[in-house]
């Protein structure tokens, strides 16, 4: 076997594919690799830059892998698919990896410690857990409005209907109440959880230097900003709060050709979890800033009285990114700009 320069291999859950490539590009070697062969196959290699997509399992294995004396990359899964020939299968995509690995200018992830991961993983039960809700309070609430029951929208009036499922007097059919009180009881119990969860997040809020220095920003809770911290790069990794914002993918979407710009919706790229955590907050700063505009601030109080609120809503979310950037990578509380 020549001389490997670098290897991208395509992750599964049992049989893997390595393709190995030397310096000039030339294929060494390719090779399927049952799971429990992975890392004594790359024990036995030369120190070599080992490229991988960044999708499931591949954290885990960038930190295996290295252990072995490796350079391991990540590369996001839309970088390889250009460098795909033909026809899609393992072994072209681990040779997609291996020649997007070697491109001079390709972006990579930056790999995740275990401890890194193992604290993102309150947002994500969160996440789960409040879908789980939102799906139980929708069948609650089509179920007894075909019994002529309607409350207002939003969790803060589930109650109601659930006092309805328990009031033995109401209209609700025999037949129906024991199974809407199944729905009522499990409805009940995900609150419980999830309040146990806000909790925690909210005791780590407290721990955090970081968590504490970014709830400053108008808009940004306990919730947001230990995620910020949980689940964002280091600051580092971005050159300044614009690439930041374009990581989370609240920039316009850019078709521009022929010296002419054509923008259009946000690219909604990057960390979906943040980007919908920091447009939550900013849609309560802006539904303060619309209540009492002269307690707003010159630039938000502008933007209400001429631009659409959800249009508001994603600039002044991009706004709080780059903001967040800033206290992240230089450090110190926000402070909000002097009014003329």
């Amino acid at each position: 076997m020549g001389e490997v320069s670098t290897v991208g291999i395509d992750l599964a859950k049992s049989v893997f594919q390595v393709h190995g490539s030397g310096p000039s590009g030339a294929v060494v070697f390719r090779k399927k690799l049952r799971r429990d062969q992975v890392l004594a196959f790359f024990s036995t290699l030369p120190r070599c830059v080992v490229a991988m997509e960044a999708c499931a399992s591949a954290h885990y294995w960038a930190r295996e892998i290295a252990v072995a004396g490796h350079d391991t990359r990540l590369i996001p899964p839309a970088y390889v698919k250009p460098f795909v020939k033909r026809q899609k299968n393992d072994m072209a995509d681990a040779e997609a990896i291996c020649e997007a690995a070697q491109r001079p200018t390709m972006r990579f992830v930056q790999g995740k410690s275990a401890q890194a991961q193992a604290a993102a993983v309150v947002f994500r039960t969160r996440d789960l857990l409040v879908r789980q809700r939102t799906q139980l309070i929708n069948a609650l609430r089509g179920h007894l409005t075909e019994f002529g029951y309607v409350v207002r929208q939003g969790a803060g009036h589930v109650g109601q209907l659930v006092a309805i499922v328990r009031d033995p007097t109401s209209d609700v059919p025999a037949e129906a109440r024991p199974v809407l009180a199944v729905i009522a009881d499990s409805l009940q119990a995900l609150q419980a959880q999830i309040a146990r969860l806000d909790r925690a997040i909210a005791q780590r809020a407290k721990d955090d230097a970081v968590a504490k220095r970014l709830m400053t920003v108008p808009g940004i809770g306990p919730v947001v900003a230990t995620a910020l911290v949980a689940l964002a790069p280091a600051a580092s990794t971005f050159r300044r709060g614009r690439d930041f914002a374009a990581w989370l993918g609240l920039v316009p979407r850019q078709h521009s050709s022929g010296g002419k710009e054509r923008l259009g919706r946000t690219t909604k790229m990057g960390e979906r979890s943040l980007r919908r955590l920091l447009i939550l907050g900013a849609s309560s700063a802006t539904k303060v800033a619309a209540r009492a505009p002269d307690k707003a601030g010159a630039w938000l109080a502008g933007m209400l009285s001429r631009k659409p609120r959800m249009l508001i809503t994603v600039a002044l979310a991009n706004k709080m990114a780059r903001i967040v950037w800033a206290l992240m990578a230089r450090g110190g509380s926000y402070r909000a700009p002097a009014t003329a």
